[in-house]
């Protein structure tokens, strides 16, 4: 079987071969479906496409155009891969419609690619100054900018405390208001400077406006809401063994990803006086397999996955027909 090639690209897929190896494409398990929830610019898929026998099918999800042009080209060169312009919220609906019950692997990468952050067009960064926007999917949805332009202070403070973390998010959402009577804030630059003037104590090493550009990307995008229906959706359509591997970037999505494995991973308690037998008691429908980070030398060679965790879970024979 050829080796898929890998494009030249600025983005440097974190945890790529590890995020890979847990999926266990091995053996038997090489004739599989596999499930790349974010296919990004490749680099997971590729990999995935590479273990696979020709008997092999993956179905990749991303909401980005940009993406899904690079994935058009890649389904077009190999018959094994199909591309789904849509969230991997979206996974029950898109693998039903393919006659898909159940698949052996769902990778979930739910970090921004380096030309989403870098391309001032998309309006992720302040490094560059471009217009506020920050949709995953720019062909559907409410910008940033309009968002601000319309939204009352209290839930813009509400968005910037809870998705960004952020301590002055009362201060920030006042500042943000005012502005908007004077003028309307569409553009990355301005919505930095604003958020620098209203934080009053700066985190080491940190942009002032770092949270709340998180805050605002997470809300608009919806990714928390996402990616809860995202896990749900791969469990109930993994198979027996199936792997479960998600590589999150920030302390919200890692708390959803590590509660939601726990959950399944964990049985209640019978109360011990009662005549159960050991075969009856309830088991457990996942299996927790590890939790990684990137290395030193990763690290060293691409500082944006520093704060990447992986965790993988197995989901286990006991738990084939529950959701």
């Amino acid at each position: 079987m050829n080796q898929t090639t890998v494009p030249e690209f600025s983005h440097r897929t974190v945890l790529l071969d590890e995020a890979v190896e847990a999926l266990a494409i091995e053996d038997a398990r090489r004739d599989g479906i596999y499930v790349d929830g974010t296919f990004g610019r490749g680099g997971h898929s590729r990999k995935i496409l590479d273990r696979l026998s020709q008997r092999g099918r993956l179905i990749a999800f991303d909401k980005d155009p940009e993406a899904i042009a690079e994935a058009e080209k890649l389904a077009r060169a190999d018959a094994r891969f199909v591309i789904v312009h849509d969230s991997f919220a979206t996974l029950s609906q898109a693998l039903t419609a393919r006659d898909v019950q159940k698949v052996d692997g769902v990778l979930l990468d739910l970090g921004l690619s380096s030309p989403q952050v870098d391309d001032a067009s998309r309006g992720f960064s302040f490094r560059g100054d471009g217009p506020l926007d920050m949709r995953m999917d720019t062909t559907r949805g409410i910008s940033a900018a309009d968002w601000l332009a319309t939204e009352t202070q209290d839930n813009i403070e509400k968005v910037i405390r809870e998705y960004g973390e952020e301590r002055f998010a009362f201060q920030i959402a006042k500042a943000l208001v005012a502005r908007r009577a004077v003028e309307p804030i569409s553009g990355t630059r301005q919505l930095a400077a604003l958020v620098a003037q209203a934080v009053k104590t700066r985190e080491k090493g940190k942009d002032p406006a770092t949270r709340t550009f998180q805050a605002i990307r997470i809300f608009i995008n919806k990714e928390l809401e996402e990616l809860e229906a995202g896990l749900m959706q791969a469990y109930g359509h993994l198979g027996p063994h199936g792997r479960l591997v998600v590589i999150s970037f920030h302390s919200l999505e890692d708390r959803i990803v590590k509660r939601f494995m726990a959950s399944k991973a964990s049985v209640p308690q019978p109360d011990r006086r009662l005549p159960i037998r050991s075969v009856d008691l309830p088991q457990p429908l996942m299996d927790l397999i590890s939790r990684v980070k990137p290395s030193d030398t990763e690290i060293h060679a691409n500082p944006r996955s520093r704060s990447a965790i992986m965790r993988c879970a197995k989901r286990l024979p006991a738990g084939e027909n529950s959701l």
